[in-house]
């Protein structure tokens, strides 16, 4: 049964590394519950810096700079690709220097050519400029791996699934900013080729600030520094009584650990749990918030869970696994679709319904990513909840059942093409709930998957979705606006995959860590 009081409350904690088993998100002044704010109101400005064109480009830039719609078709697809290699990177880089300071890297350096966008004259500085600003769109990575950081198994699908889902949001939210700091600086008196140049100070205002705050206000990782992760764990398993050398040199991890025996049960003092405060990250002992968990689960999350810096050679493995291949191959065709679908479905329903007019059809379009807030995190959560009874098992068939309906729906679109508003509002609403959940799904699964590689697993993943992004992107760019054709191809592509996917194991056999 759900307790509200969760939402506010300091929460248990994993006493191996401090991961919380609640999440806190009305309270920002909980440790997790401000890493937390920080993760999603994070990536939701970038998400609207990301896609802080696509609003004014089809009259106002387009107009001004004398584009064709091919160039609009081709700016939106350079913005992809930088965002394809920021994810690759940005994986390895959370794993070695951790997410807290690739998340404010990745924010500060999308914030210059946000900045910039004034300076644009062309349409090839237009493409110059979003394939910077596509930087931004790789912060995903580091926003779901510092929250895996802060939040344990069994919540971590849900909290991962609301960071996201909530940042997705800004796709949303952007359809309406933009153009509403557009009119209201026009109706200051400014000439609509400065208007819209002047439009884009405020999401870099906005980025900055967030990127300081993250830096400022919260830390690395439930223990402390990024740096001394592992010496924490061991810390740890010593006050619980256990003890052997289950880290090996820093950021390295040994394969064995030896085990003494718990403390005595008969009152005495150390039997006390070591001390840590949920609102800070050291406290002194005497902890009262600590979820109780046995010897070995303590030994698998010391040994199995805990980042490890990697080398190229140690990093290979964990790409080209079939786990990996799962989790990237369902963020190909859920969140792919989503960015591509995203970018036209404006377009889609101008051809469809053009008595919507310009403002109409991007208010519907819009409503497609704003969803996000509740599909995405609902994934998540049923996630979790399927996790509790059936194992990771049940995490990997939910991705694989939410594609499949997706496939449905696509298909449905593209062959019936609606002509009629309920119908294609109808079908694209029940299109977004399983394309959106099996977003949040996805980013459950992940954590499980080689865990002390999150890093590196959670920036292909990423990476993937946005190649998805790129490939459908250019089905749609050649196909003109035979948009229903595309949805239809997409559709099929996507159960294809999934079905071709859906026999390999959720995790690695023998692996440790990560159950």
């Amino acid at each position: 049964m759900l307790d509200p009081t969760l939402l506010w409350r300091a929460p248990e904690v994993n006493p191996v590394n401090r991961k919380a088993r609640s999440i806190p998100g009305l309270n920002p002044f909980n440790l997790y519950g401000r890493v937390f704010f920080f993760s999603w109101f994070g990536f939701m400005i970038a998400f609207w810096s990301w896609y802080a064109f696509p609003p004014l480009l089809p009259v106002t830039i387009k107009k001004d700079l004398h584009l064709t719609q091919n160039e609009i078709s081709n700016s939106n697809i350079i913005a992809l690709c930088a965002t394809l290699l920021v994810r690759l990177v940005a994986g390895p880089s959370c794993d070695r220097f951790g997410p807290r300071w690739t998340f404010a890297g990745c924010l500060l350096l999308g914030a210059i050519p946000t900045a910039l966008a004034g300076t644009v004259t062309s349409a090839a500085g237009l493409m110059v400029l979003r394939f910077f600003v596509g930087i931004l769109g790789g912060s995903f990575v580091p926003c779901q791996v510092w929250s895996t950081g802060f939040f344990d198994k069994n919540v971590v699908g849900t909290a991962n699934a609301l960071t996201a889902g909530f940042g997705n949001a800004g796709g949303g939210i952007t359809y309406f900013l933009m153009p509403a700091i557009f009119d209201s600086l026009v109706g200051d008196g400014l000439r609509p080729h400065v208007a819209w140049r002047v439009d884009f100070i405020v999401p870099f205002i906005c980025i900055t600030v967030v990127a300081i705050g993250l830096i400022v206000c919260c830390p690395d990782t439930p223990t402390g520094k990024w740096s001394e992760r592992h010496l924490a764990a061991q810390t740890n398993l010593a006050h619980h009584g256990i003890t052997g050398a289950v880290v090996d040199v820093p950021g390295e991890l040994t394969d064995r650990a030896t085990t003494g025996t718990d403390s005595p049960s008969n009152g005495s003092d150390n039997e006390k749990k070591l001390g840590f405060e949920a609102t800070e990250p050291k406290q002194p002992a005497g902890f009262a918030h600590e979820a109780q968990i046995g010897e070995q689960q303590m030994l698998d999350t010391a040994r199995g869970e805990i980042v490890v810096k990697p080398s190229f050679r140690e990093a290979l493995p964990v790409v080209f696994s079939a786990q990996t291949l799962v989790t990237c191959g369902g963020y190909f065709c859920s969140f792919g679709a989503e960015l591509a679908i995203n970018s036209i479905l404006g377009a889609y329903y101008l051809k469809n319904f053009p008595s919507l007019k310009q403002t109409g059809t991007g208010n519907w379009a819009a409503m497609f990513g704003l969803l996000n807030v509740v599909f995405r995190p609902l994934g998540g959560y049923i996630s979790d909840q399927l996790y509790q009874r059936t194992g990771v098992w049940g995490k990997k068939i939910l991705i694989h059942a939410f594609a499949v309906l997706t496939g449905v729906f696509l298909i449905a679109i593209g062959t019936t093409d609606p002509h009629n508003r309920n119908t294609m509002f109808g079908l694209i609403a029940g299109m977004a709930f399983f394309l959106e959940a099996g977003n949040g799904a996805n980013f459950s699964l992940v954590p499980h998957v080689h865990p002390h590689a999150n890093g590196i697993v959670s920036g292909c993943t990423g990476a993937a979705g946005n190649f998805g992004g790129i490939i459908f992107g250019i089905i749609f760019r050649y196909n003109g606006k035979d948009y229903g054709r595309v949805f239809w191809i997409i559709g099929i592509m996507t159960i294809a995959i999934n079905l071709a996917l859906c026999w390999i194991r959720p995790i690695p056999k023998g692996q440790i860590g990560g159950h």
